[in-house]
């Protein structure tokens, strides 16, 4: 029996057994999926290497600690942090299928990213995911976030990984040039940003069990594709206020199974049985 796992604190509430086990019963596989709440990533890592587990996943707080206790693969190191861990190598390689996680559920709601102008709200490891699955894809990407800094810093990080970054007002810097100029700034500017966007990505917790969003309705359009990275509750009133504008919404429980279906397929070498593990993240939800 193959063993996987995930590490994390808390994890008591995680959906990833339900909707890995899910994935292993319909391939029929002979294997478990379990959680782990250790003190330390690097230790939890070695050790579950020298149990025989075949690969983890890695969630909050730990994404970062674990970059440094893993082989990474370039977009785990360009992104900063490792979400999936394959211990079937020496030593373990860490991926992060967050990215896949943001550009599959678009995929697979057919909204076309190619040189499409871009809005990610947030500066945390959401938001680090969505703007490194944008970026050297869409035409423009701007960062905006409560804390300006964090927003500048996010950008820089895009910038130094290949993108050309402008200033918070979106003229190119001088640098490398690559498809993609990225921009950041406050909250703020989200009014200059949105009404001529045609993707935004929520990547905060707002809106997280309580009827608040961090865009106000008057900005959304017809021409948006909003993707809301909150999955509790499904239909938040961004999403709700997206689609009274006539906008594409995308639901935050297809990022999260998405990353599961990356790490899945990593893991097993197996095309994940995506209706089965819906079913049963869904079900969960």
């Amino acid at each position: 029996m193959d063993v996987y796992g995930l590490i994390g604190r808390p994890v008591e509430h995680s959906l990833s057994p339900p909707m890995h086990e899910a994935g292993f019963e319909a391939l029929g596989l002979d294997a478990r999926y379990v959680t782990f709440e250790p003190t330390d990533a690097a230790a939890a890592v070695s050790g579950a290497a020298a149990l025989g587990v075949a690969g983890l996943n890695v969630t909050v707080p730990f994404k970062e600690d674990a970059l440094a206790a893993v082989d990474p693969d370039d977009l785990a190191a360009r992104v900063g942090a490792v979400n999936t861990v394959d211990l079937s190598t020496d030593p373990p390689t860490g991926h992060n299928t967050d990215v896949a996680g943001v550009t599959r559920a678009f995929d697979h709601h057919g909204v076309p990213l190619d040189g499409a102008a871009a809005v990610v709200v947030g500066a945390g490891g959401a938001a680090r995911a969505a703007a490194f699955a944008l970026a050297g894809t869409v035409a423009s990407l701007h960062v905006a976030n409560r804390t300006p800094e964090r927003a500048e810093r996010l950008a820089a990080d895009v910038r130094d990984a290949g993108a050309t970054v402008g200033d918070s007002s979106g003229s190119a810097s001088d640098g490398p040039t690559a498809p993609t100029t990225v921009s950041s700034g406050g909250l703020g500017t989200l009014d200059d940003r949105v009404p001529g966007a045609d993707v935004l990505v929520n990547a905060t917790s707002v809106g997280m069990e309580s009827d608040e969003t961090p865009v106000p309705a008057g900005l959304l359009h017809a021409d948006l594709a909003v993707l809301d990275a909150v999955y509790s509750p499904l239909d938040t009133r961004l999403l709700r206020e997206a689609r009274d504008a006539g906008a594409r919404t995308v639901d935050g429980a297809w990022m999260l199974l998405y990353q599961g279906v990356e790490a899945f397929e990593l893991w097993t070498g197996e095309d994940a049985p995506v209706e089965a593990m819906n079913a049963a993240l869904r079900a969960e939800l």
